[in-house]
């Protein structure tokens, strides 16, 4: 990806836009679909950003991953396309976390299906298949989202998620939540995202069900792929998994890795600081339109016009 008409010349202390060295793919089971689903992660130029194809849709395009093309759905990230009424992609989140945290700016995914490999329930095979890829750097700076002032997002229970300013080109995360069964309970955890943090305390996280839900979800047509080799099943005070906890607040971990993939979305790597309590997917996203709702909140880190690309 280092074709001349890529090339602009930009200061030395500017980050450049990132890539996948090369192709790669994987194959498992769609959680919530129950049905065999396959990934491709393919090199894209510079400014892509981040584009879906589901090739099993005859003459499908790529699309844009947006902030806005994400649909209600409180179990798992979706995005409808704009360009073919219908059509959507699913449980995207764990791959959009190991992407943000390995710092990978432009990538065609493709997939057979309509929903994306649950694999180990977090984000550790993503990242070993982003790793095992490689990373180029492309000839373009990276433009950065810069929160300027506070912004907030509240749901139920007292849920809520803020966006507020930081440190320059970080994004610094903190969240708790408190479930009523005693296995989860009242759990925090905080964090600088780096590919390093995110690999070693946030990658290995599971996904997690109340054993109670399973019955309920899989009646509405959720949950079908699910199983204890992809997500911890919690029993009120007790961990079915043969294996245990991966960390005594692995919860809160792999909700932290859902909103790191969740704020991806924007589109580019946000740099502030995120607040969570009890948030989930649909509230992470509600963050994002309050952010972008005025250009007073934000601003790119070159100094470019607040137009965001658009998901065509």
């Amino acid at each position: 990806m280092t074709d001349a008409s890529y090339s602009r010349p930009a200061p030395a202390s500017l980050q450049m836009q990132t890539s996948l060295d090369r192709a790669i793919q994987c194959q498992g089971i769609g959680l919530h679909s129950g049905k065999p689903a396959l990934v491709h992660l393919v090199p894209a130029g510079p400014d892509t950003g981040t584009r879906f194809q589901r090739l099993d849709v005859a003459a499908s395009p790529a699309f844009r991953l947006t902030y806005d093309c994400i649909i209600s759905s409180p179990l798992a990230t979706v995005a409808s396309s704009p360009l073919t009424p219908g059509l959507t992609v699913a449980t995207m989140e764990h791959l959009m976390a190991a992407l943000h945290a390995c710092e990978v700016d432009n990538l065609l995914i493709q997939l057979d299906g309509p929903e994306l490999p649950i694999l180990d329930g977090g984000s550790r095979t993503f990242l070993s298949l982003i790793k095992a890829a490689g990373r180029s750097r492309l000839p373009v700076p990276r433009r950065t989202i810069e929160v300027l002032r506070p912004v907030h997002a509240k749901g139920k229970n007292d849920a809520y998620a803020s966006l507020l300013p930081g440190r320059p080109e970080e994004l610094e995360l903190s969240l708790t939540i408190d479930f009523p069964a005693p296995a989860i309970g009242k759990q925090s955890f905080q964090m600088v995202l780096s590919q390093h943090s995110f690999e070693h305390d946030i990658a290995p996280c599971r996904t997690f069900v109340n054993h109670q839900d399973i019955t309920m979800l899989q009646a509405q047509g959720l949950a079908l792929g699910g199983s204890l080799e992809n997500a911890l099943v919690i029993q009120h005070d007790r961990i079915l998994n043969p294996d245990g906890l991966r960390f005594d607040n692995e919860c809160v971990r792999h909700k932290m890795l859902d909103a790191i993939g969740d704020l991806y979305c924007a589109g580019f790597r946000l740099s502030g600081r995120f607040e969570g309590h009890k948030t989930g997917h649909a509230l992470n996203n509600q963050l994002l339109h309050t952010l972008f709702a005025s250009p007073e909140n934000w601003r790119f880190s070159d100094g470019s016009p607040h137009r965001l690309p658009s998901s065509g």
